[in-house]
């Protein structure tokens, strides 16, 4: 459970979407794809650890453009894990544009930036969010067998 009295364990949200994360970018494509291990976790970690340079850098519009912009086959597991945390710590979901399962990079940049970085509060507390499913993804990809 994720919400009690109102509260939002972020901790547990990082950990959740993390793991989905994980699990596409290093099992999945190891099962489904015939990816050698080694190679699918080093481009899962490549990409993460990126991203989460971007974020504290550069911060949240700019993890996204980042994600977008260099990372467009593994932003297609990261990004919608990104959106559902910022769902769960009440960001609305971006008008989808895309296709089922995918998600529109122009709405999303829009709705990022009209709904998350206009409100310095809802900013400050997006960035740790991400921060911490970024974190917890990177070592999962590494502790991967």
């Amino acid at each position: 459970m994720a919400k009690r009295g109102g509260l939002v364990n972020l901790d547990y949200l990082a950990a959740k979407y993390a793991q989905e994360i994980v699990a596409e970018l290093v099992d999945k494509r190891v099962q489904q794809e015939s990816v050698d291990i080694k190679k699918a976790k080093s481009s899962a970690d490549n990409t993460v650890t990126k991203a989460l340079g971007v974020l504290q850098e550069h911060g949240v519009y700019a993890c996204f453009l980042y994600l977008f912009a260099k990372e467009k086959e593994n932003s297609k597991a990261v990004v919608p894990r990104m959106l559902e945390i910022l769902r769960e710590i009440g960001i609305p979901d971006p008008p989808s544009k895309a296709g089922k399962g995918s998600v529109d990079s122009r709405g999303t940049l829009a709705h990022i930036s009209e709904h998350v970085t206009s409100d310095l509060e809802l900013l400050l507390l997006a960035r740790d969010a991400l921060e911490r499913l970024l974190v917890y993804a990177r070592y999962g990809i590494k502790a991967r067998g």
